[in-house]
């Protein structure tokens, strides 16, 4: 299925989180400065809910991602078109994701189609102590940066997802590795951007 989303990608893809709004919220832009996306996760929810709009003004709702239970490591994530069909699923690998980040993406028959999993989780380690050191802790933005590997289910490595170096860790890239078909491609944005909401919390 083609869509707005897959029809605008260049090339490196930049998800650049807000600073000082009440939603956690970010923005994906190509390699082009266009906007691909804006991504809300709503507030007070037992049960997490992130729509993807077109863009900031939110007038051109994409894609609704809703967990299937409340604050568990063994979550679903659901993905839902405009027209509100499932295409896709990010399932978090429950306590194994407590110590190094990994997650299947299933395609829209509940077959594992791709795996994301945290290449350093000793980035991630680090980045959480040296944050609690003063004066220092302002620098973890720019020292430690976890990478995630997108990987298909013969381990062939299909996407690179890296924070970048910044202030308050609000910058992540998404690198292209392989040709991958547009299902897959709208199944792994869709996954990043649910990830890259889990992941920033832990840090």
């Amino acid at each position: 299925m083609q869509t707005d989303l897959l029809n605008q990608k260049h090339y490196p893809i930049e998800f650049k989180f807000k600073i000082g709004t009440f939603h956690n919220d970010f923005t994906a832009t190509d390699a082009l400065g266009n906007t691909m996306a804006y991504v809300k996760q709503k507030m007070f929810k037992l049960k997490e809910h992130v729509e993807i709009f077109e863009d900031f003004n939110q007038t051109n709702l994409k894609y609704d991602i809703k967990a299937d239970r409340w604050l568990d490591f063994n979550a679903c994530y659901t993905f839902y078109n405009a027209q509100g069909n499932v295409f896709g699923k990010l399932v978090r690998k429950g306590w194994k994701s407590i110590w190094k980040a990994s997650y299947d993406i299933l395609d829209e028959n509940n077959n594992p189609d791709l795996h994301i999993k945290e290449a350093n989780p000793f980035a991630k380690v680090f980045d959480a102590l040296l944050s609690e050191v003063p004066i220092l802790g302002i620098f973890t933005g720019y020292i430690f940066n976890p990478e995630y590997h997108v990987t298909r289910p013969d381990g062939t490595l299909v996407y690179k997802f890296k924070k970048q170096a910044s202030f308050f860790g609000r910058k992540f890239k998404l690198t292209d590795e392989a040709l991958i078909e547009a299902g897959e491609e709208e199944r792994i944005l869709c996954g990043l951007m649910m990830m890259v909401l889990l992941e920033r919390r832990r840090g």
